[in-house]
């Protein structure tokens, strides 16, 4: 299909925008390789150029890479075409989502009234008894809290702090496996990805030492409940990482809690170990609802000055009436008692499905959080196995940069009664997958 494309245009912006049209629309995949310069600009009757700087265009915007003598090819994740997962087939379980379960949520009471107009947001634009409330939270986990600030979910105030301090080209230290989104906005942003493997204690010392000598401009990692792997830093693991990172000052850690309370494990964070540029990012969504698109920020002053900067120029500030609704949850007796159900409901039913797992020889990774993270030969074999059972699972090629195969299963609705039928159905997939392409 591909191959049935004709890339247009007489000048460098408009055969751009053919490349980039074709990319969003599907016709040109991940891989595909664009005609070399000069054969282009023969078909289209323009200079070798304009079409080199339409392709250099495409390569700072993340949409193409140059592979040497294999040429320029469409990039594996282009930033107008963000993988959205596929839709769940009618009739199967959902595993692969990674939301929360609705029934440990709490219910959402908002504001009955808008907050006054006559005062300045922007010159305001922090909740004072909700900034107040941020580092009572942070605090007793050993997170500086001298500078806090607010954004509209993790992704938002990683993307507005990675576009101020990077330039299009710049790589960023990425696990892997890793958060896909996060992957694809790093995409986006033109920026290049370096995979730093990880464990069951996060991030592998060796592997951020090899990326750090790279030259990343930046680590964006998990402390804990990391998704899709579910490692999270022990003690020992956080001192390694902390000495690591030493050799390299300049360099911007970005440490994302994003399941925090609800994790099921302490914190144990890099910016205790005192990093010159750092930020850490926590959001309520696992534990407060997945509509409540709000993150809270603690960091070092010259990163707040650049994000809220930044800020201020764009949205200018984070609504009101959101910050007053998370903090009457926050500040609820109820909802902490729910987040504390929660958390030990959600290590309740990952444990159940790794025992499940192991008993019929299956290893499985996730010592914390809401996923578990399965090894496997042939993800689609799997997936399309699973299937057939009624189970619906993510494949992990969505999740990974240059580590092996694998498949994520979200256990957070997944009841311990359900997890030896699921066990059973994917020992029998792997046994079938076996039989079919051997060994």
């Amino acid at each position: 299909m591909a191959t049935q494309y004709a890339i247009s245009g007489t000048t460098a912006k408009g055969i751009a925008a053919s490349v980039e049209q074709g990319v969003a629309d599907g016709v040109l995949g991940p891989g595909f390789t664009l005609p070399p310069v000069r054969r282009l600009a023969d078909d289209l009757g323009v200079s070798p150029g304009t079409v080199a700087t339409a392709y250099k265009e495409l390569r700072r915007r993340g949409i193409v890479v140059t592979r040497g003598r294999a040429g320029t090819v469409v990039a594996a994740r282009p930033a107008v075409a963000s993988r959205r997962p596929p839709k769940v087939p009618a009739g199967l379980r959902d595993l692969a989502g990674g939301h929360p379960d609705p029934e440990l949520l709490p219910h959402l009471v908002p504001p009955t009234r808008l907050s006054p107009g006559a005062r300045s947001h922007r010159s305001t634009p922090r909740v004072a008894h909700l900034e107040e409330a941020v580092r009572d939270w942070l605090a007793p986990d050993g997170v500086p809290t001298g500078h806090v600030t607010f954004a509209h979910g993790a992704l938002d105030l990683i993307g507005r702090l990675l576009s101020v301090e990077l330039r299009p080209g710049d790589a960023v230290a990425m696990e892997d496996p890793g958060y896909h989104h996060l992957l694809d906005l790093v995409t986006a942003l033109g920026l290049r990805t370096v995979p730093v493997a990880v464990d069951d204690a996060g991030l592998r010392p060796d592997a951020l030492r090899v990326a750090l000598r790279a030259g990343v401009r930046a680590v964006v990692c998990s402390p804990r409940a990391q998704n899709p792997y579910g490692g999270f830093f022990t003690a020992e693991r956080r001192d390694a990482l902390v000495e690591v990172l030493r050799e390299a000052p300049e360099v911007l850690v970005v440490e994302n809690d994003h399941a925090s309370a609800v994790a099921g494990v302490p914190l144990h964070t890099l910016t205790s170990g005192g990093p010159a540029r750092w930020v850490h990012v926590r959001t309520v969504s696992k534990f407060l609802g997945t509509d409540l698109r709000w993150a809270a920020a603690a960091c070092d002053g010259t990163t707040l000055a650049r994000h809220d900067g930044r800020l201020l120029l764009t949205s200018g500030w984070v609504s009101h009436l959101l910050q007053e609704t998370v903090y009457a949850l926050l500040a609820d007796g109820s909802t902490r008692a729910l987040t504390t159900r929660a958390r030990d409901v959600y290590a309740l039913r990952r444990t159940a499905l790794m025992n499940e797992l192991s008993a019929r020889g299956i290893e499985a990774r996730g010592v914390s959080g809401m996923n578990l993270w399965v090894p496997v030969r042939d993800e689609s074999a799997v997936v399309n196995g699973l299937r057939t059972h009624g189970w619906w699972v993510a494949a992990g090629a969505r999740f990974r940069i240059a580590s092996t195969p694998g498949v994520r299963i979200s256990v957070a609705d997944l009841e311990p009664a359900d997890a030896a039928r699921l066990a059973s159905d994917f020992a029998a997939v792997l046994g079938e997958a076996e039989a079919t392409y051997g060994g």
